[in-house]
């Protein structure tokens, strides 16, 4: 080679044509200013980086975005077992699992305690000897309160007002009637005269201190012609212990009302009643000149505001109360040995909805304040009744008084 082509060293010459190749052209426009190295012909290319198995979307080593910092990237087992959640995410979910135990804990006291309650629960056999109606549409119940001082001390009927009268009698006495129409609440004042048989003409109540719920039931059969599917009767302690478990009831009495004879004395006006007050006035008979008519008024207006306190949502929310309530209607009542649990559902259903636009509150239908049923109105209403055409009965037939205007 010729000396020229080379440095005074032996190098290239940075000048020399033929090394532009190693220098870089000053021509090609790509270097810089005049003493400044010459760019790079051909820069490096920077080549993506292909994701490697196990890398997500969100590793952040694609398209050039910067790489997920270690402490967000998910944690995998050491034994490879997956990722293991963050500390947030196991924290709802062994709040979401104590949640569900609760719930779950929270469904067997509500249902465990009814079926208790049920084995507490008295029954007797309240089906006649003889002929009686034949199978009806609907369900008619027998409610019976009775007076019975059984399991009162001395100091507990004196605060309750109830005297020393032994024996089993009634003041109170409803027909509760479910079916396609509206439910149908029907007072039979404790005076009504009937027929009792094997003792003839006698107030209704005699046939019950007689002959017990058997003698009753037929009774009532005979004279009204209604089939009466199942029987509950409830006394003057388990009527103030139900009263005292939902917390009270409101009731509104139309005049001050003072009777000694029920211990009660209250104002003219709608009042929170408790267990005892609740139960005088609904005994109390000789603060009206209507007697036991306007008593039958107090007790199905006593009756309707106990179950519509039964089946607040606060009932079953309060958990002591709904034990409470539950032991008191299995201590109180007496059933029909006919009368299973479905029916007292029902029942306990059916007195919630006997008020406004729900039902009917009505007394049979009378001719005079003797209590002699109207001979016209009376049996309309029973072949109504028996017909489960309860949304026919009028109003000139279901009157709170029983009397015709």
């Amino acid at each position: 080679m010729s000396n020229r082509s080379r440095g005074s060293e032996g190098s290239p010459e940075k000048g020399s044509p033929e090394y532009n190749w190693l220098y870089g052209s000053q021509r090609s426009g790509r270097g810089g200013a005049q003493g400044q190295p010459p760019a790079d012909p051909e820069p490096t290319r920077v080549m993506p980086t292909m994701n490697r198995p196990g890398d997500g979307p969100g590793d952040g080593r694609r398209g050039g975005q910067p790489p997920v910092p270690p402490s967000d990237r998910p944690r995998t087992s050491p034994r490879g077992g997956g990722s293991t959640p963050p500390p947030k995410q196991r924290s709802r979910r062994v709040r979401f699992g104590w949640v569900k135990l609760v719930l779950l804990l929270w469904l067997v006291f509500l249902i465990a305690v009814p079926i208790w309650a049920w084995t507490k629960i008295d029954k007797v056999n309240a089906d006649p000897n003889g002929d009686r109606p034949e199978n009806q549409p609907g369900h008619t119940y027998l409610l019976v309160g009775s007076d019975s001082r059984e399991g009162l001390s001395a100091d507990e009927r004196k605060a309750l007002g109830t005297g020393k009268a032994e024996g089993r009698r009634t003041d109170t006495i409803m027909l509760l009637h479910t079916g396609s129409g509206p439910n149908l609440l029907l007072s039979i004042p404790r005076d009504s005269i009937v027929d009792v048989p094997g003792y003839g003409t006698e107030k209704v109540n005699a046939a019950y201190a007689y002959g017990g719920p058997k003698l009753l039931v037929k009774t009532l059969e005979g004279e009204t012609g209604i089939a009466i599917d199942s029987y509950v009767e409830i006394g003057f302690a388990g009527f103030v212990n139900v009263v005292d478990a939902v917390g009270g009831i409101e009731i509104c009495p139309k005049e001050r009302m003072k009777d000694k004879l029920a211990n009660l004395d209250i104002p003219k006006g709608c009042q929170e009643a408790d267990g005892p007050t609740a139960l005088g006035y609904a005994r109390s008979r000789h603060t009206s000149s209507l007697g036991d008519i306007d008593r039958a008024q107090h007790q199905r207006e006593v009756v309707s505001a106990v179950g519509k306190e039964a089946v607040s949502p606060w009932s079953v929310i309060n958990p002591l109360r709904y034990l409470r309530l539950s032991s008191a209607g299995a201590e109180s009542v007496r059933l029909g040995e006919d009368t299973g649990p479905f029916d007292t559902l029902r029942f306990a259903w059916a007195m919630t909805r006997v008020s406004g636009e729900e039902g009917l509150t009505c007394s049979v239908p009378i001719a005079d304040l003797a209590v002699n049923w109207d001979p016209e109105r009376a049996p309309k209403m029973f072949d109504l009744i028996k017909e489960d055409r309860t949304s026919d009965i009028s109003k000139q037939l279901c009157k709170a008084s029983g009397l015709a205007d």
